[in-house]
């Protein structure tokens, strides 16, 4: 079995607590075997991620061929900056979860409930499994919150479609994996794809110069990741990793773009592979009493920092 070496508690405001190491013990039980309560089908009663005929084919399959055809390099600095500027709102994160019930993902095969739904039931899975890491449970709740990216109550006139909020994401500035949803053929409109650099294998990186420094798609991953910077979480970094890279699926499900990897990043992918398990499986659970968990989740938002308004 996997045991968690350091402790992960908060180091104080505007710091994050040294992320705890996995450990795999001479059994060679895997992370996946250790917590490995799967169900096989999705909402619909059909298999995950499935993107060949789901019942929301359609709908998947445009927004992922938008979304394909318009990250670019050029787009990626321009939205983020309009949006690392955080001048968009003052809210909390639950009257930002509340306002997700105006969202229903279009890039999601598995899932049509609101996606403040979802993200309780996250947090209650990973609860179950992980009782001991509360920031865990946190991240659960957080990791789609940045989805208000598409809400107009919050973005305003800067308001984002779904291609550029949502979905599996991927670095810009090198030549797109064929293991992204649709392959790389979903990208052939893509003005970067016949780029003198951008276009190729590695394009604007460096081989080994770690994940955390690629400029990934834009999305709501991203997005979340630098809300809860800017305001100071203290949320340990491999939490705040998983929040990040959650839907990377092309590196942590799939293994592309392993060149590159840093060292660390071994360590990081267990993190994000074991939080994406409860991200996935659990769109199959059962509805939850929100309004009963919602003491409890905000007793946490305080304990790691965020429990006030927040600079969006």
């Amino acid at each position: 079995a996997m045991s968690v070496k350091a402790s992960p508690e908060s180091t104080g405001s505007g710091s994050t607590a040294p992320s705890p190491r996995m450990q795999q013990k001479g059994d060679g039980i895997s992370l996946e075997a250790l917590h490995d309560w799967r169900p096989s089908e999705n909402a619909f009663g059909v298999e995950f991620r499935n993107y060949e005929d789901s019942k929301r084919q359609e709908v998947v399959q445009r927004t992922y061929t938008t979304m394909h055809t318009k990250q670019t390099v050029a787009f990626a600095k321009e939205v983020r900056e309009k949006w690392l500027k955080f001048d968009k709102a003052e809210m909390t994160v639950m009257e930002m979860i509340a306002l997700l019930d105006n969202l229903v993902d279009d890039s999601d095969p598995d899932n049509d409930l609101p996606n403040s739904i979802h993200d309780f039931q996250t947090a209650e899975r990973i609860r179950q499994e992980w009782p001991e890491h509360d920031w865990f449970h946190l991240v659960g709740l957080l990791h789609d919150v940045g989805k208000v990216l598409a809400l107009p109550e919050v973005a305003g006139e800067d308001t984002l479609e779904q291609w550029s909020v949502v979905g599996d994401t991927f670095p810009v500035g090198c030549a797109p994996e064929e293991a992204c949803v649709f392959g790389r053929e979903s990208f052939k409109a893509n003005p970067d794809l016949t780029h003198p650099v951008y276009g190729t294998k590695n394009g604007m990186y460096k081989p080994g110069c770690g994940i955390a420094n690629l400029t990934m798609s834009w999305g709501h991953d991203e997005y979340m990741y630098w809300v809860l910077k800017e305001n100071g979480c203290t949320i340990p970094e491999a939490g705040l990793n998983m929040v990040r890279f959650h839907s990377f699926y092309p590196w942590h499900d799939k293994g592309a773009y392993a060149q590159f990897e840093a060292p660390e990043d071994a360590e990081m992918k267990k993190w994000v592979k074991e939080f994406n398990k409860f991200d996935l499986y659990s769109k199959g659970d059962a509805v939850p009493d929100v309004a009963a968990l919602k003491p409890y989740y905000q007793s946490l938002l305080e304990k790691y920092g965020i429990g006030g308004k927040l600079r969006w």
